[in-house]
């Protein structure tokens, strides 16, 4: 409730802040309406309430959430698994962007280079309702670095969220549905890591949905955590059953392969980022390799209202 009241203080404060500004300017544009300055300050002004209309995109029961995001490697062998890599640094910075934390909950490393795959929660103001977005498969085409002569390579991986779902909303798990296993984890190494059996694997057998952690320092933490994301997955797949019976639009779960991508991110022969679903596209492919990726998502969230 703390959280949900700081966030509804912050929103009315932005927009306090918009209407502050704008009575403000108006009445310097009105005596000075040739200032360079107040100009400036009107167009930054503009951009500002462009951005606050969407807060109403995010009106759906989890969307206030923090969030888990898996990243998976799919056709391409080790050039998906580094595009996999670089989709986790694109998430991170866009999580730095907007000031969210992130914490890597699970990832497993690819046999050459970059991650077979990973999940991260993370932390932040309607993190959920803007990643949301995300989910599909994301396709890549460049030079590939692992290819000795210089070809085109194109490679896929997948993406995928659940919200962070709370004690406050009950999700019923039997312990009798439960299979856990321990094991070892990988990792670079340490005082900890790869010496004790601290890895935790939990497989619910009624929907044969699995979930991992390794990163945090014990077996009991691990478990802890892996159980919190099976009952964020679990929350979802009900979500969806519930949709799918009211008959509402739902994505067909596809292949990570060609034909199924959300986004594509093409660094050669040009440079081009355009996304399938809105076609809003972006010729400055390293701004949104940096996390640039609010125009795409905000555009989704319009589409889909």
């Amino acid at each position: 409730m703390l959280q949900k009241k700081s966030n509804l203080e912050k929103t009315l404060a932005d927009f306090n802040s918009l209407e502050s500004d704008y009575k403000n300017l108006n009445e310097l544009y009105q005596m000075a309406p040739d200032d360079a300055d107040i100009v400036a300050a009107i167009e930054s002004l503009a951009q500002r309430a462009h951005a606050a209309k969407f807060i109403t995109l995010f009106n759906g029961p989890n969307d206030n959430n923090n969030a888990f995001l898996f990243i998976q490697a799919g056709a391409g062998g080790t050039e998906a698994m580094d595009w996999a890599q670089m989709l986790t640094r694109m998430y991170m910075r866009w999580a730095e962007r907007h000031g969210f934390t992130v914490e890597v909950v699970d990832e497993h490393p690819g046999d050459v280079a970059g991650i077979k795959s990973i999940t991260l929660k993370i932390d932040g103001d309607k993190a959920y309702g803007w990643l949301k977005s995300e989910i599909g498969v994301h396709r890549l085409v460049r030079i590939s670095p692992f290819n000795a002569n210089g070809k085109r390579q194109t490679s896929f991986a997948s993406v995928d969220v659940w919200p962070d779902v709370d004690d406050s909303i009950e999700i019923e798990i039997n312990e009798k549905d439960l299979r856990i296993d321990t094991y070892r984890s990988s990792g670079a190494g340490g005082q900890h890591v790869n010496k004790t059996d601290s890895a935790v694997r939990i497989t619910h057998i009624p929907t044969n949905t699995v979930v991992t952690c390794q990163n945090e320092r014990s077996q009991f933490q691990n478990k802890d955590m892996a159980m919190k994301i099976l009952r964020s997955r679990l929350y979802e797949l009900e979500l969806k059953k519930r949709e799918a019976e009211e008959n509402a639009a739902l994505a067909a779960q596809k292949k990570i392969e060609w034909g199924s991508q959300i986004r594509n991110y093409v660094l050669y022969p040009y440079q081009l980022v355009k996304d399938v679903r809105t076609n809003v596209e972006k010729t400055d492919s390293a701004a949104v390799l940096d996390g640039d990726l609010d125009d795409f998502m905000l555009s989704y969230l319009e589409q889909a209202e």
